[in-house]
């Protein structure tokens, strides 16, 4: 909470997607771009449901952050909201291993803390989701109370959910059943709007663990390699360097894994 709604970033920083309970993944992930502090990470949400070590991910993540506050960086996700992993196997795991449904709820009182969106450099917009008909300014991000509980129709709402989305204009309603999709239009617009150069995301499995959009104005960032035992998707890091220049670090699938369990949801895969 002593940390703004919109965190302000200075590069070099490494930004991580949805990690989803995937502990050994997450291991990997710091294996590769350095273990805190040697790099400055900002993770753009979701680090339970879906996986078998929710605990462990959210807790190091947790632990990590209290270390190095001005180094190490936690956005809100989707499921870092209470009906979301009420279902979708945080409870479960809280309560298989802890029997402790008041463990589970001191985790939702955090997560209601949590900032949803960060600027990198001045210049790259970062949330979970997407961006919404809502937003005009990032002042309005800076202006965002918290702790929240998100509510549809609502900014927070989007910014949690809503997806990019091609061969639409505008904004239309999201097949998640959720916020928007938005087109190339609307984000250029946008953009513009807020002097910003690119929005950075997550919420979405993207086969390389990274996938541009709109003429590189939109990235989806994913860091779940191997997503639910299911998917044969890679994981990214996208490090930003001083001069905002991007690049991307990948995870490939390792061999032999076993597969976590899926609970299907009508709001989507992520």
């Amino acid at each position: 909470m002593a940390q703004p709604s919109l965190i302000e970033i200075d590069p070099p920083v490494r930004i991580c997607g949805d990690t989803h309970g995937q502990y050994g993944d997450v291991l990997r992930i710091f294996g590769r771009g350095g273990f805190p502090p040697l790099a400055n990470y900002l993770f753009l949400g979701d680090y339970v449901d879906r996986g078998h070590q929710n605990l462990e991910t959210i807790i190091l993540l947790f632990c990590y952050k209290v270390k190095f506050p001005n180094n190490f960086f936690l956005l809100r996700g989707n499921h870092e909201c209470a009906n979301v992993n009420r279902v979708y196997g945080f409870y479960e795991e809280c309560m298989r291993r802890f029997n402790s449904a008041q463990l589970w709820q001191t985790f939702q009182d955090t997560f209601q803390c949590m900032p949803l969106t960060a600027l990198v450099g001045e210049r790259i917009l970062c949330m979970h989701g997407g961006i919404s008909p809502q937003l005009k300014s990032l002042q309005q991000l800076r202006e965002i109370k918290r702790p929240i509980d998100v509510v549809s129709p609502s900014l927070e709402m989007d910014l949690l959910w809503a997806d990019p989305v091609i061969g639409i204009s505008g904004f239309q309603m999201n097949m998640r059943g959720a916020s928007f999709g938005f087109g190339t239009d609307i984000l250029a617009s946008l953009c513009k709007e807020l002097n910003i150069d690119m929005v950075a995301r997550a919420h979405q499995v993207v086969q390389d663990g990274y996938e541009f959009f709109g003429a590189r104005k939109c990235v989806t960032i994913f860091s779940a390699p191997h997503y639910c035992g299911q998917f044969d998707n890679a994981a990214a890091i996208m490090s930003v360097d001083q001069n905002l220049l991007c690049s991307f670090q990948i995870l490939r699938p390792t061999v032999g894994r076993a597969a976590t369990r899926i609970i299907p949801t009508s709001m989507g895969k992520c």
